[in-house]
C-alpha cells in the first residue's frame, strides 16, 4: 500500500504536477469526511486542551485514539465527551459523519445561549444526548431525518417554543427526555406515530392542553409533572406503574381521589379507588386492627354527610361564579379594557373552559392580574393605570380598545393626519407598490425621514375590525431579524388601518432584475449569493425560530427589499395569517411561485415556502420572470424550463442571466443550483428546511471565500514577469 502511494505521487511530480507529501494517505486510517467533521468539532468547542489527541487539521482520530472516539474499521460511529467542561458549539458539517451511531455532549456548557446545530448526523444515528448543557431555541428539525434514532435526551437546557411534528417518521424511538426546558403548547400530533416509545419525560416545562396524544402509545415510564396541561387522564394511561404528576386539592375536589395536577391547572384522575384517600394518609409503618371495625360505619356516616355538604356547596359556588360571569359580560359591551395575564389560570369547570379565552398581555391599559371565577373573589373592579405612550386627551375622548390576545406593541402610533401629510393624501405620485394585502406609498416625514406606509384592503381585514387590526400589529411588532421589514408604527384612527415600516431606496429584488434601466447597475454574482442567503435567514427565523412557526405564503421576489447595501429585508411577514388560503391561492394563480401541492390542495405548508424560495433562486440564477407569457411556451415556466438543466455543467452556463457577462465563478454556480434543485422538488417532503438552506448558503460562500483568499495569496507571491507571461 505504502510503495503504491509513493509510486502514484512520484508519477506526478514527473509529470509536472505540485508535490504533496503522502504521508496521510499512508497512516490514515479514519474516513477522510470524519476527520474534517472532527477537525471543524474541535474549533468549534474552541480547542479544548482536555480533549487529549484531537487537532484542528488533519490527524488520525482512529489509530491516534482520540479521546472520546469510537472507530469501526476507518468510520467513527460514537463521540462520547460527557462532564468535560466543555463550551462553544457542534460542528456545522456533522451531517457528513454517516457512520455515527452515537453522540453524547451532555453535562457541558455548550450552546452558550444559542440554538442546536440542524446539520446533525442523521442517517445511522442512534443516540442523541445533549443534556445538561445551554442550548436554547426549539428542538432541531433535523431530528426528523433520523430514522434509526432509539434515544433522545435534551433535559437541562435553555429550549423554548413549541414541540414541532417532527417525530412521525421516527419508529425506533424508544426513549424522549426534554424535561426541565421551558417549552410551550401542546403536544404534537406527531407523538401518536412513536410505536416504540417506552420511555418519555416532559416535566417541568409549560406544556399546556391535553395530553390525550399519549393515550395508545406503549409507555412504561410517564412523567408530565410541573406544566400546565389541562383535561383528563386517559384510561389507556391507567396501566403506566410510574406515571408522575404533581398533587394537589383542586378548587372543585374537596380532598377527593383522582384529581391530579401537572403545575397549578388541575387534570382529574378517572381511576382512583374509592377509598384510597384514608389508605393515603396512614403513615408507612401504621396497620389497622379488629377495632377499626365499629368505627368503620360512623366514618361512613360522616363520609356521606361530608359528600351533601360538598355537592351543596358546589352549587352554591356554581351559582356565585355564574352570576359574576354574567354581570362581566354585561360590562364588557360598555367598559371595554385591557387586562395583562400574569399567571395562568386554575382550570374550570368545562362549560365555563368554553367561553374562557386566553388572555395575553396587553398594551394601552395595565391592570391587576384578572382573578379566576374559581377563587371566587369579591374584590372591586382592578384600577385602570394608564399608559404614559398615550395623551391624557387620547385616553378621554377614546374608548380603550380590549385586545384578549395583544402583546405589548414597541412601534409609533401615527394618526390619519401625519399619514396624509406624508404622503400628500396618499397621492398616486407616490404609490411605490401594490400587492396581495393593499397599497404602499412613499411618506416623506422630514428632509431625511422617509418611510413606507401600507394602506390594507378589506382582505386582510374583512370585518373591518379594530379588535382585529390591533392583533395583527401586535403579532408583527414581535417580529425582530435583520432581514426582516420590521415594523415602526400603525394608525387605526377613523375606520383607517395603516401600517408603517421602513423604506428601501433600493426597491425590490423583482425591479432590481426585471426592471432594470440604464440607471440601474445590474446585479453581480456575489450580490446574488448575499441576497439569497439574507432571504434565507429570514424565512429559517420564521420557521425555525418563531414560535409557532410563521409560513409567509406570499414569498417572491417583489417582497423582498433590498436597502442601500443590498442587504435583503423580507416584507408582509406575519401577514398571512389574518388571510384564508383560498384568497392567497387566487392572487397567486399563475404567478409562478406557488408549489404544485397548493394547486391540488389549497393548504399553504412550511414546505410551500421552501418551493417558492426556490423559485426566487432561479430568479437570481437567470435573471428570468417565474412566469413570463412573451417567451415561448417550452419556457413561460421558469421552473419547468431550468429545472432539467440544473444539474448540466453546459446547460447552466447557457442559462445564466446574460447581465453577469460571464462573471460569475463556476463551482459556486453549480452549487447554488444544487440548492435551487432541492428547493423546487416537487414532493414537499423531498425539500430541505430552511436552516440547511442556510447551511448550505453558508458553506457556499465560505468556499468562495477561502478560495479568493488563496487566489489573492497566490497573485502576491507572484513575480511580476510571471504575471505578465500568464496574462499575456
Amino acid at each position: 500500500m505504502a510503495r503504491a502511494a509513493w509510486a502514484a505521487w512520484l508519477l506526478v511530480l514527473l509529470c509536472g504536477g505540485a508535490w504533496t507529501p503522502p504521508r496521510i494517505l499512508v497512516s490514515a486510517a479514519t474516513d477522510a469526511n470524519d476527520v474534517t467533521a472532527l477537525n471543524t468539532l474541535f474549533t468549534s468547542l474552541n480547542s479544548p486542551g482536555q480533549l487529549q489527541g484531537w487537532k484542528a487539521s488533519g490527524g488520525d482520530p482512529c489509530s491516534e485514539s482520540w479521546q472520546g472516539i469510537t472507530c469501526s474499521g476507518s468510520s467513527v460511529t460514537a463521540i462520547k465527551l460527557p462532564g468535560l467542561g466543555l463550551s462553544g458549539n457542534l460542528a456545522y458539517n456533522m451531517n457528513t459523519m454517516d457512520s455515527l451511531v452515537e453522540l453524547d455532549m451532555s453535562q457541558n456548557s455548550l450552546g452558550g445561549g444559542q440554538q442546536i446545530q440542524y446539520n446533525l448526523p442523521n442517517k445511522k444515528l442512534e443516540r442523541l444526548n445533549l443534556a445538561g448543557n445551554q442550548f436554547s431555541g426549539a428542538v432541531p428539525y433535523s431530528i426528523s431525518t433520523m430514522p434509526k434514532l432509539q434515544y433522545l435526551n435534551l433535559n437541562h437546557n435553555q429550549l423554548s417554543g413549541d414541540i414541532t411534528d417532527i417525530f412521525s417518521n421516527l419508529p425506533s424511538l424508544t426513549t424522549v427526555d426534554l424535561s426541565s426546558n421551558s417549552l410551550t403548547g401542546n403536544l404534537p400530533q406527531s407523538f401518536t406515530s412513536l410505536s416504540s416509545l417506552k420511555t418519555l419525560y416532559l416535566q417541568n416545562n409549560q406544556l399546556t392542553g391535553s395530553i390525550n396524544v399519549l393515550a395508545n402509545l406503549p409507555l412504561d415510564d410517564l412523567n408530565v409533572a410541573n406544566n400546565r396541561f389541562t383535561g383528563w387522564i386517559p384510561n389507556e394511561l391507567k396501566k403506566i406503574n410510574s406515571l408522575q404528576y404533581v398533587e394537589f386539592k383542586p378548587w372543585f375536589c374537596d380532598d377527593a381521589e383522582g384529581c391530579i395536577s401537572t403545575n397549578d391547572v388541575s387534570v382529574y384522575r378517572t381511576d382512583a379507588p374509592p377509598h384510597s384517600r384514608s389508605n393515603r394518609r396512614k403513615s408507612p409503618g401504621q396497620h389497622s386492627n379488629g377495632n377499626n371495625n365499629s368505627s368503620s360505619g360512623g366514618s361512613s356516616g360522616i363520609g356521606a354527610g361530608a359528600i351533601a355538604g360538598i355537592i351543596v356547596s358546589v352549587l352554591v359556588i356554581g351559582a356565585v361564579v355564574a352570576f359574576f360571569l354574567i354581570k362581566r359580560k354585561q360590562r364588557k359591551g360598555t367598559i371595554p379594557e385591557h387586562y395583562e395575564q400574569r399567571q395562568p389560570f386554575n382550570s374550570f369547570p368545562s362549560n365555563e373552559v368554553k367561553e374562557m379565552k386566553p388572555i395575553q398581555e396587553a398594551t394601552t391599559v395595565e391592570v391587576e392580574s384578572l382573578p379566576s371565577p374559581a377563587a371566587v373573589s369579591l374584590k372591586p373592579p382592578p384600577k385602570i393605570v394608564r399608559n404614559q405612550s398615550f395623551d391624557d386627551d387620547d385616553i378621554a375622548s377614546k374608548p380603550v380598545v380590549k385586545k384578549s390576545n395583544a402583546a405589548p406593541v414597541k412601534a409609533t402610533v401615527y394618526s390619519v393626519a401625519d399619514l396624509q401629510m406624508a404622503t400628500d393624501s396618499f397621492n398616486m405620485d407616490n404609490l411605490i407598490g401594490e400587492g396581495t394585502f393593499g397599497r404602499v406609498y412613499r411618506a416623506q416625514f422630514s428632509d431625511t425621514k422617509v418611510l413606507a406606509v401600507k394602506k390594507l384592503n378589506s382582505t386582510v381585514l374583512p370585518s373591518q375590525s379594530s379588535d382585529d387590526f390591533y392583533e395583527l400589529v401586535s403579532n408583527i411588532s414581535k417580529l425582530h431579524h435583520p432581514n426582516l421589514s420590521e415594523l415602526v408604527g400603525y394608525c387605526m384612527e377613523h375606520g383607517q388601518h395603516l401600517l408603517v415600516f421602513d423604506f428601501y431606496r433600493n426597491g425590490s429584488l423583482h425591479d432590481m432584475l426585471h426592471l432594470s434601466d440604464e440607471y440601474n447597475k445590474p446585479l453581480s454574482w456575489n450580490s446574488r449569493v448575499k441576497i439569497a442567503l439574507g432571504s434565507a435567514r429570514a424565512l429559517e427565523h420564521l420557521h425555525e425560530i418563531c414560535s409557532p412557526s410563521i409560513i409567509h405564503k406570499n414569498f417572491k421576489s417583489s417582497n423582498i427589499l433590498l436597502d442601500t447595501e443590498l442587504n435583503p429585508h423580507i416584507s408582509d411577514a406575519g401577514l398571512s395569517n389574518f388571510v384564508p388560503d383560498a384568497e392567497f391561492q387566487a392572487s397567486d394563480q399563475g404567478s409562478g411561485y406557488g408549489a404544485p401541492e397548493v394547486d391540488m390542495t389549497g393548504q399553504y405548508t412550511l414546505k410551500s415556502d421552501v418551493y417558492s424560495f426556490g423559485i426566487v433562486m432561479l430568479e437570481l440564477l437567470t435573471g428570468r420572470k417565474p412566469f413570463d407569457s412573451s417567451r415561448p411556451r417550452s419556457e413561460q415556466s421558469l421552473v419547468r424550463w431550468a429545472t432539467p438543466q440544473l444539474h448540466d455543467i453546459d446547460a447552466l452556463d447557457r442559462m445564466v442571466d446574460p447581465a453577469l457577462k460571464g462573471l460569475y465563478p463556476a463551482k459556486s454556480l453549480s452549487r447554488f443550483a444544487d440548492v435551487v434543485a432541492l428547493c423546487v422538488q416537487p414532493e414537499p417532503e423531498f425539500r430541505p428546511p430552511m436552516s440547511e438552506v442556510v447551511q448550505a448558503l453558508v458553506r457556499l460562500v465560505q468556499r468562495a471565500n477561502m478560495t479568493r483568499r488563496m487566489l489573492d495569496g497566490e497573485e502576491a507571491s507572484r513575480r511580476p514577469d510571471d504575471q505578465d507571461h500568464e496574462f499575456a
